[in-house]
């Protein structure tokens, strides 16, 4: 396997938050840490000198970084704390079980307890978090006990005991923050009733409970009690700003596999997750060239097994965007909502953006490798029967119906070909005319390029409707062209691409590269369309009277405005002193022609 290039590895990093692992030469996790930027984070290790000899150490030894983009900072956290647990890595501060993040623990007995707790145990109780605040833990407690009356003891309320009378009520009960289970006050159902209500409340639906508190809040402040309902007020604000759905998810997920895919014309990436007591403790991407057109099923199936194999992985359950043939050892789940598919969502983000940091990189260290993807994808696209791996686009630029103008930008292989670009200032048209100055300039440009026996273009490409198109055309029959080179229109509004005999216009997917590419075309034949018409507006201001001078050209004024740098200066200045720049003949005409006035 070759060494990554580190190089190449920052420069792709994503912008987002997400836990990061360094290894060494040998493959060994060395360092895991967290971070809100991912590119920033990590490329502050290698662009500044570093105080401690421990980090300078550190980072010689990197040899490959590995990342897993999550929502939110929190997640982050979480995760970070999982893979150091996990991996033990020697540049970490090693961390402990029992300085873990906290639950909400809904105990698993007759009359349940909600309390916080750092221990998780398999004993059928039911678990939310881990949470990274105690003070959230403390307000979702605090508002649990101020909605619902619950024990606090830790008796065993066996039915046979309640009924026996082994119990008696205690202070709780007198100050009405318990509704007296021990002694059979409170039946099962109703307590349970407000158990599934608390429990909703976990699992992130605070409308109701919310209500409540605000009802209480309003109470508070009508009999006068400002500071109860201040403290009212914090809870509340304090829970509207929690965020209920995390990517580290409850304990119930556990022992669980995630697959996703994204796949493009030549290569499928998988994603794997693997899930413990509802955290991340394992991510990978693995990258397959397609050889025989496969599908994402065929390209799945093969790297679920491929992976699972290499991991070592035990898991009987695993969730995957669609239905899998693996067996009837594993149980496979399409997940369509709640917390399994958010984990699958995520994993699929992972995909996603180990893809886009792999184009990055080949686009660096393969440009060839880039074009080419991007050509066949925008001959499937956009319906061709080549590749368009020279294209033209056109646009006209007329503002305010003076100096029209038009430009022509050419693109090869998917980039900018400057040298090619072309400015026409309209001969023909008088007046703002959009349709008959395409039809102009689209002439005059192939006509120019049939007799000088240059290349045609695989595509043209007109900005604009189907009017501007339908002129394009009209100069391409003229020429004899119509079957030679493929031509698209461009709608400013919607995106929409318009086909010569086509009424129907294709809509291309917005995030989609051939979409990107033909958007860069138009922007660039506008900005170099404006530019030249800014250019020769601004020039016809300046140069108005010297161009009205018999016998002195274009040539001849930008000399005398690249020496003398306005025209009231050449208007003022001596005989000898244009002679010095333009010769004796030119110097005499702009010499009398302001001095006879």
């Amino acid at each position: 396997m070759d060494t990554p290039n580190i190089e190449i590895l920052l420069k792709t990093l994503p912008n987002e938050p997400g836990v990061y692992q360094y290894y060494d030469k040998d493959g060994t996790i060395i360092y895991v840490g967290k971070a809100k930027n991912l590119k920033k984070r990590v490329s502050s290790y290698f662009n500044k000198t570093h105080d401690s000899g421990k980090t300078r150490v550190l980072v010689r030894k990197i040899a490959d970084i590995k990342h897993i983009v999550v929502d939110t900072e929190t997640d982050a956290l979480l995760l970070e704390n999982n893979l150091i647990k996990k991996y033990q890595p020697r540049y970490n501060v090693l961390l402990k079980d029992d300085k873990s993040y906290p639950w909400i623990c809904i105990k698993n007995e007759r009359f349940p307890r909600v309390f916080s707790t750092r221990r998780v145990f398999k004993d059928g109780s039911e678990y939310f978090g881990p949470y990274t605040s105690l003070k959230t833990v403390y307000t979702l407690l605090d508002l649990i006990k101020g909605l619902y009356s619950l024990r606090t003891c830790n008796y065993h309320l066996s039915e046979d005991k309640v009924d026996a009378g082994k119990y008696k009520v205690c202070l709780e009960y007198h100050l009405g923050n318990c509704k007296g289970a021990c002694e059979g006050l409170e039946t099962e159902v109703e307590y349970n009733e407000n158990i599934k209500a608390i429990r909703e409340i976990l699992k992130g639906n605070f409308k109701d409970s919310l209500q409540q508190f605000k009802l209480q809040m309003k109470e508070f402040a009508e009999n006068m009690q400002f500071e109860e309902a201040q403290k009212i007020k914090e809870k509340v604000e304090v829970l509207q700003n929690y965020q209920s759905k995390s990517t580290i998810i409850n304990p119930k997920i556990s022992n669980v596999d995630v697959f996703s895919i994204m796949s493009d014309e030549s290569y499928g990436y998988i994603n794997f997750l693997q899930i413990s007591y509802g955290s991340i403790i394992r991510s990978h991407t693995l990258e397959i060239k397609k050889k025989l057109e496969e599908t994402d099923k065929e390209l799945l199936e093969l790297a679920i097994t491929e992976i699972r194999q290499r991991f070592n992985s035990n898991s009987k359950e695993i969730y995957v965007p669609f239905n899998v043939d693996l067996g009837n050892d594993i149980k496979v789940t399409v997940p369509k909502l709640g917390d399994k598919k958010h984990i699958l969502d995520l994993s699929l983000r992972n995909a996603k953006y180990y893809r886009m940091e792999r184009f990055k990189q080949i686009k660096i260290v393969d440009p060839d490798r880039h074009a080419n993807r991007i050509m066949a994808q925008m001959k499937i696209d956009l319906r061709l029967s080549e590749e368009p791996r020279h294209i033209e686009c056109f646009d006209n630029s007329n503002i305010q119906g003076t100096n029209p103008v038009a430009a022509c930008v050419v693109f090869k292989d998917g980039k900018p070909s400057k040298k090619d670009y072309r400015h026409f200032n309209i001969k023909t048209v008088v007046g703002p005319d959009d349709f008959a100055s395409m039809e102009e300039v689209v002439y005059r440009r192939y006509k120019r390029l049939v007799e000088e026996e240059q290349p045609l273009p695989q595509l043209i490409i007109i900005d604009g409707g189907k009017g501007q198109l339908s002129s394009a055309l009209k100069s391409l029959d003229d020429l004899g062209l119509r079957n030679e080179i493929a031509i698209i229109g461009i709608a400013k509004r919607l995106e929409e691409l318009f086909y010569p005999d086509d009424p129907i216009p294709l809509y291309l997917d917005k995030k989609s590269e051939t979409l990107k590419v033909i958007q860069f075309l138009r922007n660039e034949a506008h900005r170099f369309g404006i530019e030249h018409h800014r250019n020769r507006r601004s020039k016809g201001a300046l140069n108005t009277e010297l161009e009205t001078i018999q016998g002195v050209g274009e040539k001849t004024i930008v000399e005398l405005l690249k020496h003398f740098k306005s025209v009231k200066r050449i208007s003022n200045a001596s005989r000898k002193e244009l002679e010095a720049v333009i010769g004796v003949s030119r110097a005499a005409k702009i010499y009398n022609h302001y001095h006879d006035k």
